[in-house]
């Protein structure tokens, strides 16, 4: 077997209990404030990535959204008092490390929001296995690799659990936030588009020159890995909601066009996983107290979109193309490396 056969091999196996474990662990726990070590720690040696985090949405909030009246309006409608205090809006609208027990929002959405609180992985990830970069041998750096995602980094090829990362957010996780506080139920997020505007920060892997958009059969693994996670977290918003009000009401249309938009991917590319979720959408009605059917539901869409993000890599699935938003639209520009 050749070691670049082996490697993948090796990626595809770790994938798999990663998806099959970590990730479940993740969505279902808060973050681990405790292990956030904060963008100033990734800053040292992503410069170029770092300037770019700094032209975001993501780096602003941090000062924008408290002040914002729309933000300060729901926060009195919740009984929130300081909202970087120890509040809902913590874990989506900014990074928060706790040290001794004391929780203290340090920055945006960061580095640590995307790939995981450091703490455990941090060094490891980084440390070419005691050499120099160009000393450290392709078999060491699988090694190091499968290691510091064993310890909870989270990195790009882990697409599902990156986009459930991506939407634990941009689909509002709080019903009453919603109903009571008059917040989004959710952003028009789309993986690709958004994900391809001003947060792209494709400049490790091409010596820091170049912030480029991603392949083509990236971005295809992006649209439909996207699709698949949408419709999974608006049928657990769905299931989890307990009211017909707004929160429901919005859900509910959100996941009917997931499903529309999984029905298109599913007649231009075929494949085991996508046949599974087409048949799971037949059976699927979106109503209140409809918990244990929907839950299922998602929960077989879940492991569908794990097994695809992981067994794929886009190079067959160029039918798609026409689906997947172009540069137009995509969620603003990234901040020049220059």
């Amino acid at each position: 077997m050749k070691l670049s056969e082996f490697r993948k091999l090796l990626w595809t196996g770790l994938t798999l209990w990663l998806l099959g474990s970590f990730t479940s662990l993740y969505a279902a726990q808060p973050v681990a404030h405790h292990k956030v070590m904060g963008p100033d720690e990734c800053a040292e040696c992503h410069k170029a990535t770092n300037k770019i985090w700094q032209g975001t949405h993501h780096f602003s909030t941090f000062t924008a959204m408290p002040r914002s009246q729309e933000a300060r309006d729901i926060a009195k409608k919740m009984g929130i008092k300081r909202i970087k205090a120890d509040s809902v809006c913590l874990d989506c609208h900014f990074t928060t490390q706790e040290k001794a027990g004391v929780k203290q929002v340090i920055a945006g959405i960061s580095c640590e929001s995307c790939h995981s609180p450091a703490a455990d992985w941090l060094e490891r990830h980084s440390e070419f296995s005691g050499k120099k970069k160009e000393q450290e041998s392709e078999q060491e750096a699988v090694v190091r690799w499968q290691e510091s995602e064993a310890a909870g980094m989270i990195r790009p090829h882990q697409l599902y659990t990156m986009a459930k990362n991506c939407y634990s957010c941009h689909i509002t996780p709080n019903e009453k936030l919603v109903n009571k506080g008059g917040h989004s139920a959710g952003s028009p997020f789309e993986l690709v588009s958004w994900s391809q505007g001003e947060v792209r920060h494709n400049v490790w892997h091409s010596d820091g020159k170049e912030n480029l958009i991603a392949s083509p059969e990236r971005q295809r693994m992006m649209f439909i890995v996207g699709a698949m996670v949408e419709l999974e977290e608006s049928l657990r918003a769905v299931a989890n909601a307990t009211q017909k009000a707004k929160y429901a009401i919005t859900m509910a249309k959100r996941a009917k066009i997931a499903a529309k938009r999984m029905a298109k991917i599913g007649q231009k590319v075929q494949t085991d996983e996508i046949k599974q979720i087409m048949a799971v959408l037949k059976t699927v009605k979106l109503k209140l107290n409809n918990k244990e059917p929907l839950e299922k539901a998602a929960s077989e869409v879940a492991s569908a979109a794990q097994s695809f993000s992981a067994s794929y890599d886009g190079s067959g699935f160029a039918a798609v193309d026409s689906l997947i938003p172009g540069q137009d639209k995509y969620k603003g520009t990234p901040k020049p490396l220059q």
